[in-house]
């Protein structure tokens, strides 16, 4: 049966809320996600259970149609990417939200900001996210506020940066801050907090710290991860690092963009601990999984049927990226043909490949030759019946895997642009 109670998620296109919604419409409840840019949305697999509307928590007046019926709605909205003066945009976006709940008759607003101690000296970016939370509860809408240090998971922003970090330096450099406390958490812990609030009403109004089972540090959340992935690693501290060269470096490295590193290089420069550990009174039903087993799940994902594809918005446009332990490469090409003679022409390429999968529209094959990690590509349909979109996947195993693929990419975009052409060329109906 179909839960009477209308949804609202903001933030739809982000990490939180993509993982949220499918869980929500599990639960058969109905969704509406409020997006700025609602064509990011059509990839996911979600998006034809959901009403998708057009908005923008800084202009007032597209939020009115969003509210509209709605019983309860999520707060999932930073700014960290858009730059200088991201923290005024929250504070605006937090006041334009809470009014117009409230004008709508909200029942009930769930919020998820970040894990400090507000009494202490704290980065710009968690002191905006506690006083988001506060702006939030200036309104007369009930407001579940948890509050999250790291969240450990695959596509998490804090997690890639572990990733990507310990995957590529053997001896990694550090500020001596690594060596601060933090209790992780993992994703689907975040996402049962969220989906007990829905129905616990012992937490309205209510600000929680949510934190998994242990306290460790940031440096050993990173060893933690070398040893489930195999990796020796060590650390050279350093006595300072200034946080722009730190945040340039992470950009350079992995899928944090520089704007949003810089932002969350400050926050992890203090402790980030539960000190009150209300949320397991209130919510006994959410089971902590510890950062260990949680790595241990995201590596499982190291499969291209396993991750999120922000890249396919069928727009097709050529696509260089690092996502969830992966580089990406993905290219579309123009065919005189049918999908099924693109096909065919792939299932008759030579033995570089190993087929795994195929489906109507599509064919993974895994790549055979010995990688210092582990490579596939996939051929589908593109953005119409006669284009053949192109990707290709490799998951890098350690500096090896990284030298791989920087050194030599000028000369796997040449092979990748070959490999397609050859394809769409073979194919061709005569």
């Amino acid at each position: 049966m179909t839960s009477s109670k209308l949804i609202l998620v903001t933030g739809s296109t982000g990490y939180i809320a993509s993982r949220l919604i499918p869980q929500l419409l599990d639960r058969r409840y109905q969704i509406r996600a409020l997006a700025r840019q609602p064509q990011r949305l059509k990839n996911k697999s979600w998006f034809p259970q959901v009403e998708v509307i057009q908005g923008d928590v800084t202009e007032p007046s597209t939020l009115a149609p969003a509210f509209e019926g709605v019983h309860t709605a999520y707060y999932l909205i930073h700014n960290m990417a858009s730059g200088r003066g991201y923290t005024e945009r929250e504070l605006e976006g937090a006041r334009n939200f809470a009014r117009a709940a409230e004008a709508a008759g909200v029942q009930h607003i769930i919020y998820l900001g970040g894990l400090a101690d507000e009494e202490q000296h704290i980065a710009p970016h968690m002191r905006s996210r506690i006083e988001t939370g506060a702006t939030l509860r200036q309104g007369k809408v009930p407001v579940t506020e948890f509050r999250a240090g790291v969240i450990a998971g695959s596509g998490s922003i804090s997690f890639e940066m572990i990733r990507f970090m310990t995957e590529l330096f053997p001896i990694i450099p550090a500020p001596v801050w690594v060596k601060n406390k933090s209790q992780p958490i993992s994703t689907q812990n975040v996402i049962d907090y969220l989906l007990a609030a829905l129905d616990n009403w012992d937490g309205h109004g209510q600000v929680f710290e949510i934190g998994g089972p242990n306290v460790t540090t940031y440096q050993e959340l990173m060893l933690s991860y070398a040893r489930a992935r195999g990796l020796k690693r060590s650390f050279f501290l350093l006595p300072y690092v200034p946080v722009w060269f730190m945040a340039f470096g992470i950009g350079l490295t992995t899928p944090v963009p520089r704007p949003i590193a810089y932002a969350l290089v400050g926050g992890l420069s203090s402790d980030s601990v539960v000190m009150h550990n209300d949320a397991r009174r209130i919510y006994p039903e959410v089971n902590l999984i510890d950062f260990e087993s949680t790595v241990r799940e995201a590596l499982t994902h190291l499969h291209p049927h396993k991750i999120e594809r922000v890249w396919d918005d069928r727009d097709g446009q050529t696509k260089i990226l690092r996502h969830e332990g992966f580089f990406i490469d993905h290219r579309e090409i123009k065919a005189d043909t049918t999908p099924e003679r693109m096909f065919d022409a792939i299932i008759k390429m030579d033995g570089r490949f190993a087929i795994e999968t195929i489906g109507d529209n599509q064919i993974l094959a895994r790549l055979k030759m010995k990688l210092p990690g582990e490579g596939w590509v996939e051929w589908k349909k593109g953005r119409a019946s006669n284009y053949l979109a192109q990707t290709v996947f490799f998951t890098p195993h350690g500096l090896g895997g990284f030298l791989f693929w920087y050194l030599l990419h000028p000369f796997f975009v040449l092979l990748f642009r070959g490999l397609l052409k050859s394809i769409a060329q073979n194919s061709v109906v005569k």
